[in-house]
């Protein structure tokens, strides 16, 4: 009897347990889950939205060989993660380095650098990036104030409107520099005090000391920025007016996936895009991972 009570107990428990995680379960199911699953089933279909889905095989996917945008997007998404996540990462790092000396104003300098990340993804900020750099925009301003006569339009420039996509992500640097803070702060501190009795200084102390502890945590950013990377959408889709302009030299990946699904209502062909998006982001982080023994530093 004593082992079927504490078995009814125990069934009460799990029930009464996932009770209260039902609402995240329900959301998890409903947002995540299902349309995941449609997706692909998308994929493989021609679907129009307003029409009942036709099953096409790989025909989606084959039309990507030949579409010219698919290859433009896929390119200029590499170019924006290829150099904003080092870029980002490389800032946020140095920043990291100088605010882990002890400073009475530490905690306000932490917040100012972070309150970017916090506010960097939102409309409000895009609409305002993109504003700054039009011909009339706060950007002009300034280097007219110095005495450069600038009145281009950064944003309507092939050669400049991507590199404001970056400069909007460098920016946005605060999380991974708290990340990295976290991490530095849990360095032991005596293995700094041996290597200056040994006589190193402090550049050798940064490359063999702060560096191989670190690289967990590079490893760690490194994944998640190269993810949001690949991913942007919402600072390409604001500042280049929706579409990519000019001249698709903005036309993100992502940002193609939505135009083909939302404009052009070719909801089976987004789908595929979808899951090849993933298959790259696949790729990529199993390369990192891969390569992670090689340069990736565990105490134990």
């Amino acid at each position: 009897m004593k082992g079927y009570y504490s078995k009814e107990r125990q069934l009460r428990e799990d029930i009464t347990g996932y009770l209260f995680i039902s609402p995240w379960l329900i959301g998890f199911l409903a947002f995540s889950v299902i349309p995941i699953l449609f997706s692909f089933y998308f994929s493989f279909t021609d679907y129009d939205i307003l029409g009942s889905p036709i099953f096409s095989g790989l025909s989606n996917f084959k039309k990507m060989v030949k579409d010219a945008l698919f290859w433009k997007s896929l390119g200029v998404t590499f170019y924006y993660a290829f150099v904003s996540v080092p870029a980002r990462l490389i800032f946020a790092f140095c920043i990291a380095v100088l605010f882990k000396r002890a400073s009475p104003l530490i905690r306000l300098y932490q917040a100012a650098y972070y309150l970017p990340s916090l506010v960097g993804g939102s409309i409000a900020v895009a609409v305002m990036w993109r504003r700054m750099f039009l011909s009339d925009g706060a950007v002009n301003t300034i280097l007219q104030s110095v005495g450069i006569n600038s009145t281009v339009s950064w944003i309507a420039r092939t050669d400049t409107a991507l590199w404001i996509l970056i400069i909007l992500a460098v920016w946005q640097f605060g999380s991974s520099m708290l990340i990295f803070l976290a991490g530095l702060r849990q360095i032991p501190q005596t293995y700094y005090e041996a290597a200056s009795i040994d006589g190193a200084g402090s550049l050798r102390q940064f490359f063999n000391i702060t560096l191989p502890q670190m690289t967990p945590i590079i490893f760690f950013n490194l994944i998640m920025q190269l993810i949001n990377g690949f991913t942007v959408f919402t600072q390409a889709f604001i500042v280049s007016g929706g579409k990519g302009e000019p001249q698709n030299s903005t036309l993100v990946y992502a940002l193609y996936l939505y135009l083909r699904a939302f404009t052009y209502y070719d909801m089976g062909y987004s789908s595929a895009m979808a899951w090849v998006l993933v298959l790259i982001i696949g790729v990529f982080t199993g390369i990192i991972f891969k390569t992670s023994d090689r340069w990736v530093y565990y105490e134990s």
